[in-house]
């Protein structure tokens, strides 16, 4: 791991960068790298709802370096509000250079997740307790 920096928040996905998620240059698609973080993003806010949640918005979302085929990419989630039915989480995407043995940072943004009940409208979210 890199000696200046170490994520924050919890551990919540952990996957290969395949040659499929791949550019012709070896880069894997920013597409790709955001949609892990989204699927994290639903992990954590699910086990916070207790059920259903969808992605409302993402924000301030920047990458930093790239991910290459190999790497196998670290998704790290911290729930920094809860609303009455929404979720923001502030997610971090680090890339595991197994190759080099160090772990770095490639981007962040924050998440914004809504619960939904049965029939897809917003419901409150449980009080934790």
């Amino acid at each position: 791991m890199t000696d200046t920096a170490k994520p924050t928040g919890e551990l919540t996905l952990r996957t290969l960068a395949m040659p499929t998620d791949a550019n012709p240059a070896g880069d894997i698609f920013g597409g790709w790298v955001m949609s892990q973080m989204d699927l994290a993003s639903g992990i954590r806010a699910g086990e916070r709802a207790h059920g259903r949640v969808v992605t409302a918005a993402v924000k301030e979302m920047a990458f930093e370096l790239p991910v290459k085929i190999g790497d196998t990419l670290n998704v790290y989630t911290e729930i920094t509000r809860v609303g009455r039915t929404s979720i923001t989480l502030q997610v971090e995407a680090w890339a595991h250079r197994g190759r080099h043995r160090i772990l770095e940072k490639v981007t962040a943004g924050i998440f914004i997740m809504v619960a939904l009940d049965e029939d897809g409208k917003p419901t409150p979210l449980p009080v934790e307790g």
